[in-house]
């Protein structure tokens, strides 16, 4: 497809490509729209994606086992390619021969060569993710959580615990205040502290991306390190574990569960961390040794954790993480209620019809430029 022009719309700050051929990107209305997705999803969120698709009428082919020739094969068949994390390269580009629109899930900045999709003449959309977005201000949650002591302060609060300290109640004025009531000498801010990520996958760069907000320093380890280059445009360094466990003033865990994964953080890697640092788990509970966090929190090992994810769900009335020194702990409702992947797959499934149907798709991006 050749490009006509590039509109920025300055009051959305979004991107739109004007088509010059309307017959290669406007299809009939109606007409099926093939989608290969080649992203390694859960069971579970292909479904609610393979549904909200059939429903608007859009055939999706699933790729995420694909590798070499069998994925250019079907790449080469497809009308659309979705990804997330996974990189579309220009190899793989180049291999097709009908693509109208390559669809990233989420803002990782290396999911695909646009120079090469904008030579391809193939229109690129980055869509934020709002599963991965809701992670994410959870994430943030549980560490102001503990960093600002927000339930001690509001249990405290609600309870009185003043009378115990010899404090009195004042009327306030603009210069007459009782600060700290409750003598609190710990707490503490984000601003200046080194995150460390475990996984820097789409919830990874949405934490990322939220942390440097508050003016922290990101570190991340993965098995497969990213380009130096993508480092760069996601504002984030990486450290080998060890060094991010000993280096970080929080770590956050943000990889799946999988046999290289099982308790990452064990009773040797919670040694290595700072006796005044904190674990955050919004993963997946296996990523955990719960009886060396245990003992860790105990001990004075570390200062505190902030678990959304336990290793049995709910978790159970007698574990005896309930009674560990500075946890906060939630339901594992990280991901909001569901309505973030419901609303991911009706994101992109909307930018399909628009392309099948002679619609406004979302989100496009210039040759260039990092995924907003």
């Amino acid at each position: 497809m050749h490009l006509r022009s590039v509109l920025t719309r300055a009051c959305s700050r979004r991107l739109y490509y004007l088509p010059s051929q309307p017959d290669r990107y406007h299809s009939e209305r109606g007409t099926t729209l093939r989608t290969l997705h080649i992203e390694p999803l859960p069971e579970w969120i292909r479904e609610l994606f393979q549904r909200t698709a059939a429903e608007a009428g859009i055939e999706i082919a699933w790729g995420g086992e694909l590798r070499g020739t069998g994925l250019r094969q079907e790449a080469a068949e497809a009308d659309a390619l979705v990804t997330g994390t996974r990189r579309i390269g220009g190899d793989l580009i180049r291999a097709t021969g009908r693509l109208r629109l390559i669809q990233v899930q989420g803002r990782a900045p290396w999911a695909v060569d646009n120079r090469a999709a904008a030579a391809a003449g193939i229109p690129l959309s980055v869509l934020p993710h709002r599963g991965a977005i809701a992670v994410a201000e959870q994430t943030i949650a549980l560490m102001l959580g503990l960093y600002r002591k927000l339930v001690p302060g509001h249990r405290g609060t609600r309870n009185a615990e003043y009378r115990s300290l010899g404090v009195e109640p004042v009327r306030t004025t603009e210069r007459r205040i009782a600060f700290n009531w409750l003598g609190y000498d710990d707490i503490r801010q984000l601003h200046g502290r080194v995150l460390g990520l475990v996984g820097l996958g789409g919830i990874g760069l949405e934490v990322a991306r939220r942390a440097r907000a508050f003016d922290m320093e990101v570190v991340y380890h993965k098995r497969s390190r990213v380009p130096s280059r993508h480092e760069r445009m996601a504002g984030v360094r990486y450290l080998p574990l060890p060094e991010l466990l000993a280096a970080s003033d929080i770590v956050s865990l943000h990889a799946p569960h999988t046999e290289h994964t099982e308790h990452i953080v064990d009773a040797e890697a919670l040694r290595l961390m700072k006796s005044d640092a904190i674990l955050i788990n919004t993963a997946r509970g296996g990523l955990v040794d719960e009886a060396a966090l245990l003992d860790a929190l105990q001990t004075g090992q570390i200062a505190g954790a902030g678990l959304d994810v336990f290793l049995d769900e709910p978790l159970p009335h007698d574990n005896p993480l309930i009674g560990a020194p500075n946890v906060l702990f939630s339901p594992h409702v990280g991901g909001g209620t569901g309505g973030g992947q419901v609303g991911m797959a009706r994101d992109v499934v909307a930018n399909l019809v628009a392309v099948r149907d002679g619609g406004e798709v979302r989100g496009l991006v210039t040759a260039g430029t990092a995924s907003p």
